[in-house]
C-alpha cells in the first residue's frame, strides 16, 4: 500500500490496495493512519457497488442513515446518493457568492455530527466536477495566539436553513422542518483522536456565534470562514469514475461542485457517512442540543 501525498497540509492518495475486497487489520490500521494525519484520502480504480462500499465503510466505523434530512437509498438506507439534481441543490434563485460560499462540513446542525465521510463517483464530467477539502486544524494554528486564546472559549449555533440570499424549494423546506436540527458546539472543537485543536465553523451551517452582539458575531464569522478556506489550506481532487474520497469530518470542510451547473454533463456520486462523537471544546465542555435528535445508526 502506497501513501502519496498530494498538498503540503491536507490530502493523500493511497494505491495498491482494493478496497471491493474485506480488508486485513493492518491495512485498515495504516488507511486511518494516512486518515488522520491528512484528512483526506484518495483512491483510484476502484469496483464498489452499493454493498460493497457500505461494507467497506463498516470495517472503519457504523454507518449512519444516509443522510439524517433527506433520507437514503431505498434498499441500502446507509447509502446518500450525491447527484447533480438532488434536493439540496434545489435551489430558486442563486445564492449570494463569497469566498467561502457552500463549504461545510457535513451534518454539523447534529449534536454528533458524522465522524468520516466516504464518497464514491459513478458517473463523472469529462472535466469540470472537482471537489476540495480544506484542513481546519491548520486552519485553527495559523491563526495569531490573540486571536485564538479569544476563540477557544466561544460557541456556535449551527442549523438547517435556506440558504442566504437565495430561495430554496418547497421539497427542500419541508424536509428541513420535518427534522429540524439545531445545536450548539464549540468554535474550536479538540479532536477525540489527534488532540488538535480544530476550527469548527462550517460556513453553511454555522449562523452565530452565542454571546456576541449580531453585527460582531458575523464579521468575526466572516474573518474566520474566508481564513478556512485559505488556499493553501486545501486540497482539490479531480474525479474520474471509480475514485473513492474519504475524509475525516471532524477537521475538514469541503465545497461541492457548482461548476457543472453551466454545463450538460452528469454527475452522479454516492455517499455513506460513520457515526460520529459529540463534539468537545478546549474548555472541556460538549457540544448541547437546542433543537432535534441525535444521529443514530442506519
Amino acid at each position: 500500500m502506497d501513501v502519496s501525498p498530494v498538498s503540503v497540509h491536507i490530502g493523500a492518495e493511497i494505491g495498491g490496495i482494493d478496497l471491493n475486497r474485506p480488508l486485513n487489520q493492518q491495512q485498515v490500521d495504516e488507511i486511518w493512519a494516512a486518515l488522520l494525519r491528512w484528512k483526506v484520502v484518495f483512491f483510484r480504480n476502484q469496483q464498489l457497488d452499493h454493498q460493497s462500499h457500505v461494507a467497506m465503510a463498516r470495517q472503519f466505523g457504523t454507518p449512519t442513515p444516509g443522510h439524517v434530512v433527506f433520507g437514503g437509498h431505498e434498499e441500502h438506507p446507509e447509502i446518500y446518493s450525491v447527484a447533480k439534481h438532488r434536493v439540496a441543490n434545489s435551489l430558486t434563485a442563486p445564492p449570494m457568492m463569497r469566498p467561502w460560499t457552500g463549504w461545510h462540513t457535513d451534518i454539523t446542525a447534529a449534536l454528533n455530527p458524522p465522524g468520516q465521510s466516504i464518497l464514491r463517483s459513478d458517473t463523472t464530467p469529462p472535466y469540470g466536477g472537482d471537489t476540495q477539502w480544506a484542513n481546519l486544524a491548520v486552519a485553527y494554528e495559523t491563526l495569531s495566539p490573540t486571536l485564538r486564546s479569544f476563540i477557544d472559549g466561544l460557541r456556535g449555533v449551527h442549523q438547517f436553513a435556506t440558504l442566504t440570499g437565495s430561495a430554496n424549494s418547497e421539497t427542500f423546506e419541508q424536509r428541513v422542518q420535518e427534522r429540524l436540527l439545531i445545536t450548539e458546539h464549540p468554535i474550536v472543537r479538540v479532536h477525540p483522536e489527534t488532540g488538535e485543536r480544530v476550527l469548527y465553523v462550517s460556513p453553511a451551517f454555522l449562523k452565530s456565534i452565542v454571546g456576541l452582539a449580531p453585527r460582531e458575531s458575523q464579521a468575526l464569522l466572516e474573518l474566520l470562514w474566508e481564513h478556512a478556506v485559505r488556499t493553501d489550506f486545501t486540497v482539490r481532487f479531480r474525479w474520474e469514475p471509480g475514485c473513492v474520497a474519504f475524509w475525516d469530518n471532524r477537521a475538514t470542510a469541503h465545497l461541492a461542485p457548482r461548476d457543472i451547473f453551466a454545463t450538460d454533463f452528469d454527475r452522479q456520486f454516492w455517499r455513506v457517512t460513520l457515526m460520529g462523537e459529540v463534539p468537545v471544546g478546549v474548555d472541556g465542555r460538549s457540544s448541547i442540543s437546542l433543537e432535534g435528535d441525535p444521529i443514530t445508526p442506519a
